[in-house]
């Protein structure tokens, strides 16, 4: 009794254990020993025979070797750095004004903000490329009246239009994040502020803001790891804005490598850098995060 007790566990585990082993476990530890593999191919195309063997760190010397690879990395930093403290400050703003006592139709709202996020990454770049493409947006048109030329695509401005994109699409997906945790603060911390003269921007400073710190902090983490995965925007603005080329992102880099230039293991260990740095950044933050709680 006591053993099928023991196993129960284990057989209730058994479905989701397989498949995060064959999803996610096997691939990664496939990835790893592919960035460690090189292949030599005799002939142009290697049709006199292809062998592979260890090849040490070699493929992670020429990634990194790769300039185009290297100026990816710091074009995605830059990007976090500006493009997710603004969706950041924006998710909580908009949570805030929806969960207040004076919002009208919050549903409806919530709804609203959170539609983008059920549409497509490539779908949400080719909708906003019309409105970024001259000729076919009528902001371009608007602004061009106006006296104001704009060219979204271009090699200074494509970045943060790829950044707009990107906070269109995730900014209610983790509006609903905050606001499920606003929702899970008591009443009675509200009644004890409101007793004690808080107004609604006090309330909102005071009470509101370090209860959903955790929140924010997922958010925030989700955030980086996913500015480190940026692929789909890139590639359909790459057909409109000739600023963007093969290796724009690192996801992007990786791609290239693998299905253009047929180098899997350059593949792997540029996919293996882009992990270990989205680990190492999110580690980081979320130490100077607990740092500045203690």
């Amino acid at each position: 009794m006591r053993s099928a007790q023991r196993r129960a566990p284990w057989v209730l585990l058994a479905p989701f254990l397989l498949l995060f082993v064959l999803t996610f476990l096997l691939p990664v530890l496939y990835a790893i020993g592919q960035s460690f593999t090189g292949v030599d191919r005799q002939g142009l195309f290697g049709e006199d025979g292809i062998s592979s063997g260890f090849a040490g760190f070699e493929n992670y010397a020429r990634a990194l070797g790769d300039e185009a690879f290297v100026d990816s990395i710091w074009r995605v930093l830059l990007f976090g750095v500006v493009q997710v403290p603004v969706m950041i400050v924006a998710v909580t703003i908009l949570a805030l004004l929806l969960e207040s006592a004076s919002a009208k139709w919050p549903s409806f709202f919530r709804a609203a903000y959170f539609l983008p996020y059920g549409i497509p990454g490539v779908i949400a770049s080719i909708l906003w490329s019309f409105l970024y493409l001259p000729g076919f947006s009528p902001i371009v048109a608007a602004l061009g009246t106006l006296g104001v030329p704009v060219d979204f695509l271009g090699p200074q401005t494509v970045l943060w239009s790829i950044a707009n994109i990107v906070t269109w699409s995730y900014a209610g997906y983790n509006m609903l994040i905050v606001i499920a945790q606003l929702k899970a603060i008591p009443g009675e911390v509200y009644e004890a502020a409101r007793v004690d003269g808080a107004g609604p921007l006090r309330l909102a400073w005071s009470v509101q803001l370090p209860l959903i710190r955790p929140a924010l902090v997922l958010t925030t983490v989700f955030s980086i790891i996913g500015t480190l995965q940026l692929f789909a925007e890139p590639q359909v603005l790459r057909g409109v804005s000739p600023a963007i080329d093969a290796s724009y992102t690192p996801n992007f880099a990786a791609y290239t490598s693998a299905f253009t230039y047929n180098d899997l293991g350059v593949a792997a260990a540029q996919a293996v850098i882009i992990a270990v740095a989205a680990f190492v950044l999110s580690f980081v933050f979320l130490r100077v995060v607990s740092r500045s709680e203690s």
